[in-house]
């Protein structure tokens, strides 16, 4: 088992001039943020805000870049044609690249939001297309996408450095794919339910989801979802929790 891991989290999702989150205190416990880039939460302004804030913890800059989508959070389900799903992704992460730089910082890393990860993760051509577009910004950017998807395995054919995730605070299908919002029990509310959840996993050495079915993977990263009323709790817990079975906390170029 791997004892070095990532923790990472969604973060400047603004939303009508208001946090979703609270973004400094995130920023104290995780080591990646993936920062909104506008289409499904925030806008310029809280952009530079959420950058500088991740810029002064030290924490790895990523891109979250969605479906253009502001009243739906970017959770609804869109069909866009291959060439415009490419420029849709690239002027995103082209954006948040830039403002990046003009604080002193450079993007490490992209991991789609919502509703794009969630079909990316079950089409192998939309995945591709996901790929290709975060190559062409460029070759040393990281792709963050959960295990055992179409996503990642997308990544890894087409050379990205790719960097496995699973999720602190949501339930999994037998397949690997995430329990949809639409149910009950797909999220997992209790920090220290969060905390048994990954810890399984981690020990197991891949996902696990309702009635004892398995995936074997690497696991590289913990996802914590920002706006989540716990978010703090449970980074705070699981942060604890990882030291304290032995893991090295670190960033995503560390491990990919």
């Amino acid at each position: 088992m791997n004892t070095q891991i990532n923790l990472n989290a969604d973060l400047g999702e603004w939303v009508d001039g208001r946090p979703t989150g609270d973004d400094p205190q995130m920023l104290t416990l995780v080591n990646s943020a993936n920062i909104a880039c506008g289409f499904h939460a925030s806008d310029p302004a809280h952009i530079a805000v959420t950058l500088a804030q991740a810029m002064a913890h030290e924490v790895e800059l990523g891109a979250h870049p969605s479906f253009d989508d502001k009243p739906g959070f970017g959770r609804q389900r869109m069909q866009l044609a291959p060439d415009d799903l490419r420029a849709l992704l690239i002027y995103q992460i082209g954006a948040l690249s830039a403002m990046a730089k003009a604080v002193g910082g450079h993007l490490s890393h992209v991991k789609p939001h919502g509703a794009l990860s969630n079909m990316a993760c079950a089409d192998a051509d939309m995945a591709l297309v996901v790929a290709e577009a975060i190559a062409s910004c460029s070759e040393d950017l990281i792709l963050l996408a959960p295990a055992c998807s179409e996503l990642a395995l997308a990544g890894q054919t087409r050379g990205l450095r790719t960097a496995l995730e699973i999720y602190a605070d949501r339930r999994y299908e037998p397949d690997g794919q995430l329990v949809s919002r639409q149910q009950p029990h797909a999220l997992i509310r209790e920090p220290q339910a969060c905390v048994e959840h990954v810890l399984a996993m981690l020990q197991a050495g891949g996902i696990l989801s309702a009635g004892d079915h398995f995936l074997p993977t690497e696991i590289h990263s913990v996802c914590v979802h920002g706006d989540d009323p716990h978010a703090v709790s449970t980074a705070q817990a699981l942060q604890l929790a990882l030291r304290e079975h032995g893991f090295e906390l670190c960033g995503l170029d560390e491990l990919v």
